[in-house]
Formats: C-alpha cells, sequence, structure tokens
C-alpha cells in the first residue's frame, strides 16, 4: 500500500490528495478552486444529508429553496455583512448579453434573500418561530483552494430562523449546536468534536453570538466542522423582518443561521484515514459491509450472493464484489482505499472448510467465520468499530492537546497540536499576536467544558491551534 498512498507521517498534505485521488472521491473541476465530486464520494455526502436532515427536521425546521442570484443591494444593507464576505464574492455584470441594471451576487451564503422574505412571511407573533433550512451550493472565491476544505463553490445546509424573543432564538442556535452538530458528529461521523464560542474577532460576520464544533485532524490542526449564529436583531432591522406582538405593539424578530457543509468529508478523510486509505465510519458508510468473492469455484458466487442477501435482510448496507476478471489483490485494495468498514471474503478453499473471512477495516484483522455466523459478526463489528474509531481518534486529540498558562507556550504547543490556555493569558490583543504567526484562537470553553454566552466571563478556557 506504501505504493499506492504518500504515508500520512511523511507528508499529510500529499497524503491527503493521493488518498481523494486514489479513492475517487472527488476530482478538480475546470474553474479554479472548483470540485468534482465523484459517485464514491458523493454516495458519503448523501449519507451525511440523511442522518443531518433527520436531526433538522426533528429540530423542527422545514426544507426550501432559495435563489442563487441575489442583488447586490441586498448585501449592502448589513454593514457587517458585506465587509466580511466582500473579499469571497463572485459578481455577476451581465446576463443575456447585456450589462445587468443592478449587479448580482453569486450566493457566498443566503441570510440577506431569505430576510427578504422572512419579512413579507412574518406578520404576527402566531408566525413565528419560522425555522427554515435549505440543502445548496455556495460560492465563495479562494485564493488557496483544496478539494473539500476549500473550494470556491462547495454544498452545505443553511439554516435561518426568526424568533420572537431573544431567548428562543438563543436557545435554538444552541439546539442546532447540540441536538443536530454534535450529535451526529459524535454518533455518525465518530469525530469528537470541541463545541465552543468563536471570539468577537472570528465569529460571523453580522453575528452576535458564533458557536462552532472544531475537530482535531491527523497532523494535530483544527477543522472548523460547523457553527451555528445567534444574529441578534441585526438582519431583522436590515430587512425590517417584524412581528405584531400579542401586547399589540410591532417587534422586531430575532434570527439566527447555522450551516455544515462537504468540508466535513474532509474531516472524515484527515480524522480517520490511515496510510491503507480512507475509513468510513459504520454507521456513516454508504457500503457498512462488502461481500467479495476470492475466485470463482463450486458455489462460491452462490455462497456469497447468499451472505449478501443475509447482511441487506439484517439491515446491513451491503454491496457484492463477484468480478473475478479483476485480480482478487487490486480489488482488496481498492476496498481499502474506500474504506468499506468490514469485508467479507468468499473464496473456494474457505468455503470448503464452512467459512467465510470477516476483514475488519479499523484494524486490519482477518478472521476465518463460519458461514452461519457471518451476519452476526459483522454486525458486532460496525458497533464495535462505530465505537473505536471514536475512541481512537479522542486518545489522538487527548495526547495532541497542553494545558499551558502563557500565550508563548501556546503558540510553540500548536507545531504539534491545539493549546488549552486561559483566555485571561490571551485576550484580544494576545489573539491579534497569535494570528500573525498563523495560530487562531478555535473557540472558548467554561472550564468545566460548557459553551459560554460570551467572551467577557471569567475564568475562560481558550483553545488555540493552527487551522485548515
Amino acid at each position: 500500500m506504501a505504493r499506492v498512498l504518500t504515508p500520512r507521517a511523511e507528508d499529510f498534505p500529499r497524503w491527503y490528495q493521493d488518498l481523494i485521488a486514489k479513492a475517487q472521491l472527488a476530482d478538480n473541476g475546470p474553474v479554479r478552486g472548483t470540485m468534482v465530486i465523484r459517485p464514491a464520494g458523493y454516495a458519503i455526502w448523501e449519507r451525511m444529508q440523511a442522518e443531518m436532515d433527520a436531526r433538522i427536521k426533528i429540530a423542527g425546521a422545514e426544507n426550501a429553496y432559495f435563489p442563487l442570484f441575489i442583488p447586490e443591494s441586498y448585501l449592502k444593507r448589513e454593514a457587517d455583512h458585506v465587509e466580511g464576505f466582500s473579499p469571497e464574492l463572485a459578481v455577476v455584470t451581465h446576463g443575456g448579453g447585456k450589462p445587468l441594471a443592478e449587479p448580482v451576487i453569486v450566493r457566498p451564503t443566503s441570510e440577506t434573500v431569505i430576510g427578504e422574505f422572512m419579512a413579507k412571511w412574518v406578520d404576527s407573533y402566531r408566525d413565528l418561530p419560522l425555522l427554515l433550512n435549505q440543502w445548496a451550493n455556495v460560492v465563495r472565491w479562494e485564493l488557496r483552494p483544496r478539494i473539500f476544505l476549500r473550494t470556491s463553490e462547495f454544498l452545505w445546509q443553511e439554516g435561518h430562523t426568526a424568533h420572537a424573543t431573544d431567548a428562543d432564538a438563543h436557545d435554538y442556535a444552541r439546539k442546532i449546536l447540540h441536538e443536530v452538530y454534535e450529535d451526529f458528529m459524535v454518533g455518525v461521523l465518530g469525530i469528537p468534536v470541541v463545541v465552543g464560542r468563536k471570539t468577537n474577532r472570528e465569529r460571523f460576520a453580522g453575528a452576535t453570538s458564533t458557536y462552532t464544533l472544531e475537530g482535531m485532524m491527523g497532523d494535530g490542526k483544527a477543522l472548523q466542522m460547523g457553527t451555528s449564529h445567534e444574529l441578534g436583531q441585526n438582519f431583522a432591522k436590515a430587512f425590517d423582518i417584524t412581528y405584531s406582538a400579542a401586547s399589540g405593539g410591532v417587534e422586531h424578530a430575532w434570527t439566527t443561521s447555522w450551516g455544515t457543509s462537504t468540508r466535513m468529508i474532509g474531516g472524515l478523510i484527515m480524522s480517520h484515514g490511515d496510510d491503507n486509505g480512507l475509513r468510513v465510519p459504520p454507521r456513516l458508510a454508504p457500503i457498512q459491509a462488502y461481500v467479495m468473492v476470492v475466485k470463482d469455484g463450486d458455489g462460491v458466487t452462490a455462497a456469497a450472493t447468499k451472505l449478501r442477501d443475509a447482511l441487506r435482510d439484517a439491515g446491513v448496507r451491503v454491496a457484492l464484489d463477484d468480478r473475478v476478471d479483476t485480480a482478487f489483490g487490486r480489488r482488496a485494495v481498492d476496498a481499502e482505499l474506500k474504506g468499506y468498514p468490514v469485508r467479507v471474503e468468499v473464496g473456494p478453499r474457505d468455503l470448503t472448510a464452512g467459512n467465510a473471512v470477516v476483514v475488519r477495516r479499523f484494524d486490519g484483522s482477518k478472521t476465518p467465520v463460519p458461514v452461519a455466523d457471518v451476519v452476526g459478526q459483522v454486525l458486532a463489528a460496525l458497533d464495535e468499530d462505530q465505537q473505536r474509531l471514536y475512541d481512537q481518534a479522542l486518545a489522538f486529540r487527548e495526547s495532541h492537546t497542553v494545558e499551558v498558562s502563557t500565550l508563548a507556550d501556546a503558540i510553540a504547543a500548536t507545531a504539534t497540536g491545539w493549546a488549552r490556555v486561559p483566555w485571561s493569558a490571551v485576550g484580544v490583543e494576545g489573539e491579534a499576536e497569535a494570528n500573525g504567526q498563523g495560530v487562531t484562537v478555535r473557540c472558548l470553553v467554561h472550564e468545566d467544558g460548557s459553551v459560554p454566552d460570551s467572551q467577557d466571563l471569567p475564568d475562560l478556557v481558550a483553545i488555540l491551534g493552527r487551522s485548515y
């Protein structure tokens, strides 16, 4: 396998690019900074969508769709928002061969256009809360693109809500943060995220509070996996989102927005991948068990097909590989690269002994198992290895996070991982100094790990790291 992928320890960025190419997850698009997501990569995204969408609906939000093109004037209504996004905007100035009367922005995010329609749809307190989500593409012109991590166009979900009170908006932003995002990332992706508050310097343009979920990648760097924002009344005032209160007066709504994207695929690769390729957590995997015919012989293909059907009947997402005209070694390497959690290898020799071989992607173990016991063994392996992936990632993060007391020590520690340092030892000036050295405050947390409501509270802990 060393000939297939550059070893992670030798060159982590090259390993990442090799894996994406060799596992056939994605390719570079024809315009700089764009990507083509291949079927193997898109199948993972579809599973992410399904898991996330179910949680979003449980949280009460409904899916809708809003235009890709946004009038330039919309963005200018919220000053901080347009200033924050200006360097990343793609602007259309011509259409149908003629100059446009007003330039239009290719959607970088949808607070402004959704705000416009919230103002139309909300009249009374009875219309609130208004809970919307859309699955879409967005465009942010990236100077240093990297597939899945930073591309000029990417896929995501973005939620937008309007509420009657500040407290209701606050509670809903936190609900999404924990019950949708954290639950999915920990329980399905198997990534032990740190959930915290962004500093004022790092928060979303136009927000009053930004909450984040930070994952540690296999090289010790941080990846922002998702964010949830309280927008206060900033966008409600800019777009006149008002409602008739129960008391009879007219008040501005309080809004939130929140999003995750195909960046999570990059996080999946860098959190769980190894020198043999991708390792997909069983709860996420589009193919959980891959039944392979090693070599055709008396009854081998029939036995493999029967195992495929039995696994499917047991609720396992399963596929059959009976391409005996392709060398088995080549097919096995491909399965390793794609990260199928379990392989069931069926060959004439093992079948004669009444066995199939169960191969676990987590650790590469190969175990001959009686054919009658294969389904039970596979189900047990899927449950165990989901937890083992999480435990391994958590142990890595803990071993690469150090407790320090000064900014200088924190910056030094980010050469190999993260630093936990009192926020009082960093502060606004220290944060600017760290940024100048390529280090950011990933988030702020209370000493017990809970999420603070302000960066001005006492005894906060800052998590510092280098990031993607």
